[in-house]
């Protein structure tokens, strides 16, 4: 390959989008939940995804997730269909989850709990692992080290040792996007991070956003009702109303946008 071609194709992959959402469609019964969403996620971003409650955002991310599938329309990731992926394989090719309600092991450590998220990098069968093959023993000691530069990340150290279920909120929280970071995505998807948090938590949870982003490579695409969040932490907006897509830029251009307006405050203001 000649040198300018290599640099076309290095440009290419930087642009190429992450994740492409092309003409989503999810009807349940007579109801059309989503209705022709297409955007794209490029890498290295941070996306919020913002509409008013019921617009079909949860219903989306179902779709990425694998959990609902659409009746149209394709999901690519990386320049691959995820259509026809299991739905146990989506974490193993790139992509995590964090959901609006918390869904820890309680009676597992802090510590625990982030190793279960590297489940889907291991390589050992069930035979290797019942056997404890030296193979078994520093895949263990891998995960161990990871999850604990995790918890060191999420300034989680002083609850690695304590159950999770006793723990407030804030740090239920905090553990379960260690968790999601484990299994080292592409791609993580936060379904309303901000939910139950107040403003200084917020405050520390944008700068996890970009921590995430900055330090440990990772695009994020966010479900979120907090507009000082999204919009301060996003370098893309999309709005959705309705299940369909009503605004998509930066995000001073979807503030301004007067379907977004209308769509929040019922008015063109």
């Amino acid at each position: 390959m000649t040198a300018p071609a290599a640099a076309i194709d290095s440009v290419r992959a930087e642009t190429a989008p992450l994740l492409a959402v092309r003409d989503i469609s999810v009807r349940f019964g007579g109801i059309i939940a989503l209705g022709g969403i297409s955007f794209d996620v490029l890498p290295g971003q941070v996306v919020g995804l913002i509409g008013p409650n019921g617009a079909g955002k949860t219903t989306l991310f179902n779709c990425l997730s694998r959990l609902y599938i659409p009746n149209s329309g394709d999901i690519l990731f990386d320049g691959r269909s995820i259509m026809n992926a299991p739905r146990h394989a989506i974490a193993s090719i790139g992509l995590g989850r964090t959901f609006q309600n918390v869904a820890l092991f309680d009676r597992m450590s802090v510590l625990d709990n982030v190793k279960v998220g590297c489940h889907s990098q291991t390589q050992s069968g069930f035979i290797a692992s019942f056997l404890r093959t030296g193979g078994v023993a520093a895949e263990e000691r891998r995960i161990e080290e990871r999850a604990r530069e995790l918890i060191a990340f999420m300034d989680l150290e002083a609850f690695a040792a304590l159950p999770a279920g006793p723990l407030p909120f804030p740090i239920r929280k905090r553990v379960e996007l260690a968790r999601a970071l484990a299994a080292s995505p592409r791609l993580l998807l936060l379904d309303e991070p901000a939910a139950g948090l107040n403003h200084e938590e917020v405050e520390v949870l944008k700068e996890q956003i970009r921590r995430i982003r900055d330090h440990q490579k990772v695009t994020t695409l966010l479900v979120e009702h907090h507009m000082s969040l999204v919009m301060s932490v996003s370098d893309k907006v999309v709005a959705i109303d309705f299940g369909r897509k009503i605004a998509d830029g930066t995000p001073s251009e979807v503030q301004r946008n007067p379907d977004v307006i209308r769509a929040y405050l019922g008015t063109e203001a």
